[in-house]
């Protein structure tokens, strides 16, 4: 067998806090890192999972995310602090019973074979990827945006490890989120009263504890957020607060100050690479609505190109006057911006879907690719617009967006729902408009990540 050797040495570089965490983590089953972004929180469970990946038994273990781009990308990557850059020329991508996974062997684990198997777990039914294999240790990033499915799911899976370890990472969330009630803060207390085997290490970390970013690059993350958004409160300052009024606060009182008004624009955006029409169906007290959508070189920018919205309580828009409508805003847009790259509709509606497929076809657009959109997490598409505002790389076309611009100034945070964040969707604001916005930029959120 070749030898294998390193050809580059990783610079981890750990504060006094992170280093106490790290330590803790070998003798602990229960590891949770929470606190602001760019804290180091993943990478100090990252370097934990894999000391401890060279001496465990188990041979199968579970990495988890949002999505599986999400867990592979932080976990598996991690800005060349993950699983891949540590066990260099010892691992290699591939799948595992059509799992997207790391394989390890060398040196590093006795020459014993280890598999990581990442996966998405937002989704009701994301915990059905994970069945059928026992896991050793299980390594998870924004563990509070795992769907609980998943998260009893992998519990389950690792009744029969060896050696069983859990690794979080969270932001902060709501503080009455289940993922501190059921988890977190229940395992605080039964550890302080003595009735938790197997050890708890839970801390929290700020921006100020990194050692490895520079005080100005600390600033240039601060300001990559509204001061006035939870995002803010929670990414940035690291506290676990509740959300509550105005969803794009910044937003909207740049709107109602129309001289000071940074987010419109007036010109025909210049250098567009993709432009794409996002559908939301409408039902009783709703309507049908339409957004295009313009995103510019490199991800760099968010430009919302058009906005429609047609009410349909009164059951007055059949199948034919609705695409009769999508074919207008198509043709709009075209006239005026030259190309529409995709179009996503709600999935829920194959039926319309389908209509507007034949509609098109029918009035010389055939060649339209029309298909269902992605429906992230509707949490994590309010995240983005609102980190695209705050780093003004989204604006609007004055004129044309009068639905969108309303419906973004009305939005807010549902007082009644105490527990989860969720979009007030009551009838008293637009939710159609911002749901057909979001699909247009919903499956590029990684993009528009990687270009900060």
């Amino acid at each position: 067998m070749a030898k294998i050797t390193k050809k580059k040495t990783i610079p981890f570089n750990f504060g006094s806090k992170h280093i106490s965490y790290i330590r803790k983590c070998n003798d602990c089953i229960y590891n949770v890192a929470e606190g602001a972004v760019r804290a180091g929180k993943t990478v100090d469970n990252i370097y934990a999972f894999a000391h401890d990946l060279k001496s465990t038994r188990d041979r199968i273990h579970l990495a988890t995310g949002s999505t599986v781009a999400n867990a592979k990308l932080n976990i598996g990557d991690a800005n060349g602090f993950g699983l891949e850059y540590i066990f260099r020329g010892q691992s290699h991508w591939g799948k595992y019973k059509d799992n997207d996974c790391l394989y390890v062997k060398g040196p590093s684990t006795n020459n014993k074979q280890r598999i990581v198997i990442f996966a998405g777990a937002a989704k009701a039914d994301s915990f059905k990827k994970i069945r059928g294999n026992s896991y050793g240790m299980w390594i998870a990033t924004e563990i509070n945006l795992h769907h609980e499915n998943t998260i009893k799911e992998a519990f389950n899976r690792q009744l029969a490890a060896h050696k069983r370890k859990i690794f979080w990472d969270l932001n902060p969330d709501n503080p009455k989120a289940k993922i501190y009630t059921e988890y977190i803060d229940k395992y605080a207390k039964q550890h302080t009263e003595g009735k938790l085997l197997g050890g708890y290490n839970y801390e929290h970390f700020t921006l100020r504890d990194n050692v490895n970013i520079s005080e100005l690059r600390k600033l240039e993350i601060e300001s990559q957020y509204d001061v006035k958004s939870i995002w803010y409160q929670r990414d940035i300052l690291g506290k676990r607060v509740i959300a509550e009024g105005l969803i794009y606060r910044a937003f909207a009182d740049a709107v109602n100050s129309e001289s000071e008004n940074r987010f419109k624009k007036k010109e025909k955006p210049p250098n567009l690479s993709e432009i794409i029409i996002g559908v939301d169906f409408g039902g009783n007290g709703s309507g049908h609505a339409f957004v295009a959508t313009g995103i510019t070189r490199n991800y760099q920018d968010i430009i919302v190109l058009a906005s429609d919205w047609h009410d349909c309580s009164k059951g007055d828009i059949d199948p034919d006057k609705l695409g009769q409508y999508f074919v207008d805003f198509c043709y709009k847009v075209l006239n005026i911006y030259g190309n529409i790259t995709h179009v996503y509709c709600d999935s829920a509606e194959q039926t319309l879907i389908n209509g507007l497929r034949s509609s098109a076809k029918k009035q010389g657009l055939g060649w339209l690719r029309i298909g269902n959109a992605l429906k992230e997490a509707i949490n994590e598409r309010i995240r983005l617009t609102n980190r695209m505002m705050a780093q003004m790389r989204f604006y609007y076309m004055v004129g044309m967006c009068d639905s969108i611009v309303s419906a973004m100034c009305s939005a807010i945070w549902d007082p009644n729902s105490p527990i989860e964040d969720v979009r007030l969707d009551d009838g008293t604001s637009d939710i159609d408009t911002l749901d057909a916005f979001e699909y247009t930029i919903e499956r590029y959120i990684t993009k528009f990540i990687r270009y900060e």
